[in-house]
């Protein structure tokens, strides 16, 4: 009877180890055509989710393998607005496949994965712009430079290794330590109240990265004359008074605003257009 067991129970092992994700899956999909292609199928209504949920759908199969009602809610909950520093996608994307498992075993609410992946999205942003675009880059660009007015052709591929080396380690270890995390560290958080506390942390830089995006990113100015005389004082000067970047920060709500009245996109973006070419005609806008 020993020799028997001895001989069925590596079959019955690979049989119970065969659907679950392994560290080459976890890698394989950290370079999947989702994963390189973040920003190929970029929308301005949902940015990168089409990217993010071909990223994860092979391994969204293969934990819903039995349920192809379960496998089909997965995909739509992943199917909502995403957008991150690319280099970032596969760690949330590793935390997502882990909280997808408990959800598959009714361990977790569904909708607490986007929930997870919303919070992240703000601060890993703000970090990874900073590391890639801001500095990585730019370091990249200057020492491509240099070999290319040098006469050197290790120029471009200079550039190419020394931006995107980094991005592609980051990738392939960001997938496994966010899942890793997810599967490990997510349940003892939640039991002890640190995830409230990490949520709250990460709600409040979130908040501070949107608010500067809200002045880094609004370009217009409101040069109205207030009063008379050769120097007089614009609506524009009298609102930075109050506070620079109000202007910027009164459009960020009326459009959020508005899309919480389901007002589409697309009708915002030519209403934008409309009221940009109307009010620098009359002088309002610049």
């Amino acid at each position: 009877m020993t020799t028997i067991s001895n001989e069925l129970s590596p079959s019955l092992n690979d049989a119970g180890q065969e659907h679950k994700i392994t560290k080459a899956d976890l890698i394989k999909t950290s370079l999947n055509i989702g994963s390189l292609g973040m920003e190929f199928s970029w929308t301005y209504y949902k940015q990168m989710n089409i990217a993010f949920c071909l990223m994860v759908a092979k391994l969204l199969k293969k934990i819903y393998r039995d349920d192809e009602v379960g496998y089909r809610a997965a995909l739509s909950r992943h199917m909502a607005f995403f957008n991150i520093t690319v280099q970032f996608a596969p760690f949330v994307g590793g935390i997502a496949l882990s909280m997808e498992e408990r959800i598959a075993r009714g361990e977790a609410d569904p909708e607490s994965v986007n929930e997870v992946k919303a919070a992240l999205m703000g601060p890993l942003s703000g970090v990874g712009d900073a590391i890639f675009l801001s500095t990585l880059r730019v370091l990249a660009a200057g020492i491509g430079i240099s070999l290319c007015q040098s006469g050197s052709l290790l120029g471009p591929i200079a550039f190419l290794l020394i931006y995107n080396i980094p991005g592609f380690w980051l990738r392939v270890w960001g997938i496994q330590k966010g899942y890793h995390l997810g599967v490990n560290f997510l349940e003892q958080a939640i039991k002890s109240g640190l995830m409230e506390k990490v949520m709250l942390a990460i709600g409040i830089i979130g908040a501070m990265v949107i608010g500067s995006m809200t002045v880094g990113m609004f370009w217009a100015t409101m040069p109205i004359p207030i009063g008379g005389g050769e120097d007089p004082a614009t609506l524009q000067s009298i609102l930075d008074s109050i506070m620079p970047g109000l202007l910027g920060l009164g459009a960020f709500g009326l459009y959020y605003w508005l899309l919480s009245k389901k007002v589409s996109p697309t009708i915002l973006i030519l209403g934008t257009m409309a009221l940009g070419v109307i009010g620098a005609y009359f002088g309002f806008l610049a």
